[in-house]
């Protein structure tokens, strides 16, 4: 039952940042790439400088001196990042880089190896939090209900009520779409019908086609009193919209916002980014799944070969922590923004239907809570397969436990495959993907690679039962540093509509499980393990 308090977000709660405006800098599309690049270069010059310093007149008589406290501070870092509760996968690179060139690896731990999240902004998280969640209330008889139906499945939704705060719902539509251009057309078709609001958040937006199309039923619906915002993230989308894009669309009267913008030098933490993709529309209706709104998800451009992506419509009860995530981020990005009052007002009534079947579990992660809510979810999935488990991820870089559950779950007898791009968009972290092929395969895990192109969905499969559609790659970003979600779909009908898209994708990979379980050579290998021991620093 949804209380109708009226609440306020108040201004003092939300997150300071600079302002989109000041960014007066053209992007480039690999200018995240580009600025790592030059921070390690930066950094590499530094380690260079002091190892020279040290053989100044004058100065290399202090050598000793200078060692042994440069290697005291690393080591005092070495064990601040070691009593990390952090899986190991992620601490070991660190620690190693750090005693090998303490200058480089203090300069990247600073940039990418830090949560970006301050003191500061994890109260105002926490602040608004407490206003949003007491919306978020589980109906007991949903769950005794989802218990007595799916005893294996519900272990999962508890541990969402009680890790993430996001309830598992019953009266909710749910519509899988196998093609992104599918989710695309069912997002404008539900946007010309919108009445109240239309909040959009996505990682990445591109000033083209795709996008212009949405923009103009946008401006249409603004003009028509509908209330839209619109809400992306500023690393995802460099080299796609410039700093026209914000002050274009307050013009047609649709509210824009950015999150974590970044200004060299001021805001330079690159992790921490808003992965997340949705559409809501007056509360009612919701789209989530891996695509951006930028023509090569819709194939449009092709640069990648065919691009495969998916996504989920949900409509009805679970459409309510959607909108609510949407809020959070919206009042949580800069200072000098006013919060929303009467948030209650974004909450509509939802009738039963009698005619839905199933579960749904809309869930969010972030890095602030320093919980791995996505990654979790996904061990519980592959642990409680039965007869088969398929995943489908963009990115295959994982962490040792992940390695481990998916190794044995295959020697249980489950089928468990994997699906990963045949063209990759980023050469080295493709590289770094197949290097996990050899140990899941030895372990029984088949895998495949998407033929046609590049395969961008995030999307999971169990038994005919449970499934999981969303924005969460099986990659280190995802898991531990971005702002991610997901929807978890429990006895739904569209869980066999993702189970046949399954079927029908295999056809279309070839499969390399054998080719990775024979040996490699030691140059290869060699290489492999470089690559794996520094992968959560890509």
């Amino acid at each position: 039952m949804i209380p109708h308090t009226i609440l306020t977000l108040n201004k003092h709660f939300l997150c300071n940042n600079v302002h989109d405006g000041i960014m007066t800098i053209r992007k480039t599309k690999n200018s995240n790439g580009i600025l790592k690049l030059v921070f390690i270069g930066i950094s590499f010059l530094i380690e260079t400088g002091i190892l020279l310093l040290l053989f100044a007149p004058g100065i290399n008589r202090y050598y000793e001196a200078i060692i042994t406290i440069s290697r005291l501070l690393a080591f005092l870092l070495v064990i601040g990042i070691y009593s990390q509760n952090r899986t190991g996968s992620i601490k070991t690179p660190w620690i190693i880089l750090i005693l090998i060139l303490p200058a480089i690896g203090v300069s990247l731990y600073i940039l990418i190896g830090l949560s970006g999240s301050t003191g500061r902004m994890r109260k105002r998280y926490e602040a608004i939090d407490k206003i949003i969640f007491p919306y978020l209330e589980q109906d007991s008889l949903t769950l005794a209900s989802l218990e007595k139906e799916h005893l294996s499945c519900a272990g999962i939704s508890k541990y969402l009520i009680r890790e993430s705060g996001y309830p598992v719902y019953k009266n909710t539509k749910v519509e899988y779409y196998s093609d992104a251009s599918e989710g695309l057309k069912a997002q404008k078709e539900a946007i010309r019908n919108a009445k109240a609001f239309i909040f959009i958040e996505y990682f990445a937006i591109e000033n083209a086609s795709s996008w212009q199309s949405l923009e103009e039923i946008l401006e249409e619906k603004a003009k028509e009193g509908v209330e839209v915002r619109v809400f992306y993230d500023d690393i995802g989308s460099v080299g796609y919209i410039n700093h026209d894009f914000v002050k274009r669309l307050e013009s047609k009267g649709i509210r824009c916002r950015v999150f974590n913008p970044m200004v060299f030098i001021i805001n330079m933490f690159l992790d921490n980014r808003d992965h997340r993709k949705m559409t809501i529309v007056d509360g009612k209706i919701g789209f989530t799944g891996g695509y951006n709104i930028a023509d090569e998800y819709f194939n449009i451009t092709t640069p990648y070969g065919h691009w495969k992506d998916t996504g989920v419509r949900i409509e009805g009860e679970a459409v309510l922590p959607m909108t609510l995530t949407f809020l959070e981020m919206w009042n949580a990005v800069r200072a000098d923004d006013e919060g929303d009052e009467n948030i209650a007002r974004f909450f509509p009534e939802y009738p039963p239907d009698p005619a839905v079947h199933g579960y749904v579990q809309f869930y969010a992660d972030n890095p602030i809570d320093k919980k791995p809510v996505g990654e979790d979810v996904y061990i519980n999935m592959i642990s409680r397969a039965r007869k088969y488990i398929y995943i489908m991820t963009p990115y295959l870089i994982i962490t040792d436990e992940m390695n481990r559950v998916l190794g044995l779950a295959a020697k249980r007898g489950v089928d468990v495959r994997l699906i990963t791009p045949g063209i990759p968009d980023k050469k080295i972290v493709y590289k770094l993907t197949r290097s996990y092929y050899n140990g899941l395969a030895r372990n029984g895990v088949r895998i495949f690679e998407y033929t046609p192109g590049f395969c961008h969905a995030k999307m999971c499969v169990s038994d005919d039962i449970i499934a999981i559609c969303g924005t969460i790659n099986l990659d280190y970003r995802s898991l531990y540093h971005h702002f991610e979600d997901g929807c978890l779909l429990i006895g739904n009908e569209a869980v066999l509509d993702m189970k046949h898209d399954f079927d029908g994708t295999f056809s279309q990979c070839r499969e390399v499980t054998e080719k990775y379980t024979t040996g490699r050579s030691a140059i290869l290998r060699l290489s492999q393990l470089i690559l794996r021991l520094f992968a959560p620093l890509i």
